[in-house]
């Protein structure tokens, strides 16, 4: 097993271990926070921030709890046509997509976060660049 997995695995077992059900949604959104084109996990929290949603997303980040998120919140943060890629990989409509994102964005935000902060200079982009590259 790649660490890669290993990492998508906790990430799982966090928000409730349905590896199955949600495999290709995590794969999906593992993908946009590792893509430096859309500025990664610091281009996710900027457009959230953006968007009116910086509370929402600096509790993911914190050590605090989690507010929630509604699948609205989640479009408006993630913009329409990415709900309608990730929609598409996962073979979800995008008002499920949204909805999974909304339970789902939460715990993975905060589980790639746990001191509270994000990691400093696309550190965890590299860090999973790094790693496909030893598959």
């Amino acid at each position: 097993m790649s660490f890669l997995d290993e990492v998508k695995d906790k990430i799982v077992s966090a928000v409730g271990g349905m590896k199955g059900e949600h495999s290709d949604l995590i794969d999906s959104i593992m993908g946009m926070i590792t893509n430096k084109e859309s500025g990664g996990l610091e281009g996710l929290v900027n457009s959230f921030k953006e968007k009116g949603l910086g509370d929402i997303m600096s509790s993911w980040i914190s050590t605090g709890r989690n507010l929630p998120v509604s699948d609205d919140q989640v479009q408006q943060g993630i913009g329409k046509d990415q709900i309608q890629r990730l929609a598409e990989k996962t073979g979800l409509s995008p008002d499920a997509a949204k909805a999974k994102l909304a339970e789902l964005l939460p715990d993975i935000i905060d589980k790639l976060t746990p001191e509270g902060r994000i990691p400093e200079g696309g550190l965890l982009e590299k860090a999973f660049d790094f790693l496909k590259n030893k598959r």
